[in-house]
């Protein structure tokens, strides 16, 4: 992967362990912004035409990552959470259907669901503690169950689910299967046919190396006329450009989803980073970066006194250490590590490190050695 180094020129003396909450750009990205910004300043709008061709390539990258049936899938989304208020905000819920979740997800898998209380709607969460997760979670769906919504991999934990077998189970059980895939698109392949979900949805700003307030929203194309829209405007109109037309429909595909003016800058930085993510390969990136999480999560069992929350079965994970030290503050942990020049975060039961598949080596080993340091303080 040194043939790609250079895209990632960070700070002197930084170890970038961050992945999974917001990512550096590549350089592609910031000289793509540089241009953009320079096109605006010169001559502002005048080629648009090239900036809808832009956009177009996002969204056919977009469709290759999330192996998409067809661009018509694809809607571009502000963030995660909007698009997962399209799906709690625009099925048509009855009192007493309920919603299947895990104990362990982000907030925003947890709360759109629980704002639907007012409508009767309940939320099961189910615990993944045990030997089998998707036993459990597929166990909770029972008659009143109408939705399963999961992270692909657990924001805390790291812990990596099997979509396949979700999704399979969910049809047996005629059960909407909904994915936030935000902590596995980018850092493993990904397959929405394969899952045989109705909706998936991911930031940019996380494995996928783009910009924050840009996302994706798959929407399967036999569900999507039955999500009650919420937004409206020019832009999700099956005949979008006809200004003169006095009736009108929302869009067939996905864009219907997208009410106004899009966010090309954003688009502009996302497609550039795509575009590294393509050449490098999905299957190249999973693999370095499984090198990478095996390498961090055996420098750190070996440390006495820390203790590791992540899955050690290389099924079970994607890009996600998390460990704590036993007898140790994590806040005083975390400000060590960050003193030491450290990106990293405090989630869950303990410390998170998150590697790419471009993370040097040595910021691998240079942080277990100042872990160690840590821990016999």
């Amino acid at each position: 992967m040194s043939m790609f180094h250079d895209e990632f020129p960070h700070a002197d003396g930084l170890r970038y362990l961050n992945h999974a909450a917001v990512a550096p750009w590549p350089k592609r990205a910031a000289e793509a912004v540089a241009r953009f910004a320079k096109e605006n300043v010169l001559i502002g709008a005048r080629d648009y035409p090239d900036w809808m061709a832009m956009e177009q390539r996002l969204r056919e990258r977009l469709k290759r990552l999330t192996n998409a049936p067809s661009t018509d899938d694809i809607a571009l989304v502000k963030n995660t959470s909007e698009a997962l208020s399209f799906v709690a905000f625009g099925l048509d819920w009855q009192v007493g259907d309920q919603i299947v979740i895990s104990d362990e997800e982000f907030p925003s898998n947890r709360v759109v669901w629980e704002a639907l209380a007012n409508q009767g709607v309940k939320v099961r969460q189910v615990s993944l503690k045990g030997q089998d997760p998707e036993g459990a979670l597929l166990e909770a769906c029972d008659s009143r169950t109408r939705l399963l919504a999961i992270s692909a991999v657990q924001f805390a934990s790291g812990l990596r689910l099997d979509l396949t077998r979700l999704g399979r189970g969910c049809r047996e059980r005629n059960v909407l299967f909904c994915i936030d895939a935000i902590q596995q698109l980018g850092a493993q392949p990904f397959d929405v046919q394969a899952y045989d979900c109705d909706f998936a949805m991911a930031d940019g700003h996380k494995w996928m190396l783009g910009p924050e307030g840009l996302g994706v929203f798959y929407c399967r194309a036999e569900i999507r006329p039955q999500l009650e829209l919420s937004e409206y405007g020019w832009h999700m109109l099956e005949h979008m450009g006809d200004y003169n037309r006095t009736t009108w429909e929302p869009a067939r595909s996905a864009r219907r989803f997208e009410c106004g003016s899009p966010n090309m800058l954003g688009a502009v930085a996302l497609e550039a980073s795509l575009s590294l993510l393509e050449e490098v390969g999905m299957e190249r990136v999973a693999a370095a970066i499984e090198e990478r999480v095996q390498w961090l999560s055996t420098g750190l069992a070996a440390i006495p006194s820390v203790r590791l929350h992540s899955p050690l079965e290389p099924m079970r994970r994607a890009g996600i250490v998390s460990f704590s030290i036993d007898g140790q503050e994590h806040a005083q942990v975390y400000q060590s590590l960050k003193a030491a020049q450290v990106v990293c975060i405090p989630r869950g039961p303990g410390i998170r490190f998150s590697p790419h598949f471009y993370t040097d080596k040595h910021v691998i080993d240079e942080t277990l050695a100042l872990v160690r340091q840590i821990a016999e303080q």
